[in-house]
């Protein structure tokens, strides 16, 4: 558990609804964040094609709501399928880089593809998906596009640079969820959401401190003038501009802040890890360790 990490978190707006031009653009960032030595690379919430604003999402609560149907039908369109050509263009991406990507994508089965779920795929530097997660419980007008997720995912993976796992926004408010994390050894917490109020970086410094982990949480950033004209539901944004502003952050394992939040604006976070620092922190509090008593207090994760 010694020497340095560098991360890039990247606050990035996709090519709202487009998936292969998201891709496009999801390459050139990687591409500039290898540049600068960058060893893992994380994308926000269903940054492939977009995040479902509430802005538009919540029209499709309407029975006969003009647009809606045709707006979900255009996002699952542009979803990732896994497997499927998207998901190995990522894997292509991460090996030419020799990088860990992290992205989060609105994600169909190809077998069954009329659901959309929110799904983090962790994408290793040969190319093999080492990890796949799916939201487990869409969040308020989430609730309209995406099915709930399953146990797949809730752990950290080993890698040379630490142990990796994560969970998607509003999850990461379960405490079950955290834990099941805690108890796989997890050191790179990464946090991806489209939460961009004030609160959650109070969410963010109490999870860093909890875990006692590094916390790389990327957050959406998305403007009207980003969606296509002919988007079904174009007249639900009319009179806003920014539909998320970020608030993308890199934590220490104390809750202190290496790099942002960073509002209002596109950029890469950068931070180099020192991982001496997990054993510093964990002296006072491990929570899987020796502040845990599993003799009292169990979980289990039933996997699907």
């Amino acid at each position: 558990m010694t020497g340095s990490v560098r991360v890039a978190c990247c606050q990035v707006e996709p090519v709202v609804l487009d998936r292969e031009r998201t891709l496009d653009k999801l390459a050139e960032t990687v591409t500039a964040a290898a540049g600068e030595g960058a060893e893992l690379v994380v994308f926000p919430e269903t940054f492939v094609p977009a995040y479902p604003s509430s802005r538009w999402a919540r029209a499709m609560a309407g029975w006969e709501e003009p647009g809606a149907k045709e707006a979900f039908a255009l996002l699952a369109r542009e979803s990732v399928a896994v497997p499927g050509p998207a998901c190995d263009r990522l894997a292509e991406i991460a090996r030419e880089h020799d990088v860990w990507l992290v992205t989060g994508v609105n994600e169909v089965d190809p077998e069954r593809p009329g659901t959309i779920y929110n799904s983090l795929l962790y994408h290793a530097p040969d190319g093999t998906l080492a990890l796949h997660h799916r939201k487990l419980v869409p969040t308020n007008h989430e609730r309209l596009v995406w099915g709930q997720g399953d146990g797949r995912g809730l752990r950290a993976v080993e890698t040379p640079l630490g142990r990796i796992g994560g969970l998607i926004c509003w999850e990461n408010y379960m405490p079950l969820a955290r834990f099941a994390l805690y108890e796989s050894g997890v050191e790179l917490y990464i946090a991806s959401t489209a939460d961009d109020g004030d609160s959650w970086q109070a969410t963010l410094v109490h999870i860093a401190r909890e875990a006692r982990a590094f916390v790389i949480a990327p957050s959406h950033f998305q403007r009207t003038a980003a969606y296509p004209d002919d988007f079904p539901l174009r007249a639900w944004l009319d009179g806003v501009d920014l539909l998320g502003r970020g608030g993308s952050a890199i934590l220490g394992p104390d809750g202190s802040y290496l790099a942002g939040p960073l509002y209002g604006e596109e950029g890469i976070l950068y931070a180099d890890l020192d991982r001496a620092r997990l054993l510093e922190e964990r002296q006072r509090f491990d929570p899987a360790g020796h502040y845990h008593r599993p003799e009292i207090l169990k979980l289990e994760v039933t996997a699907q």
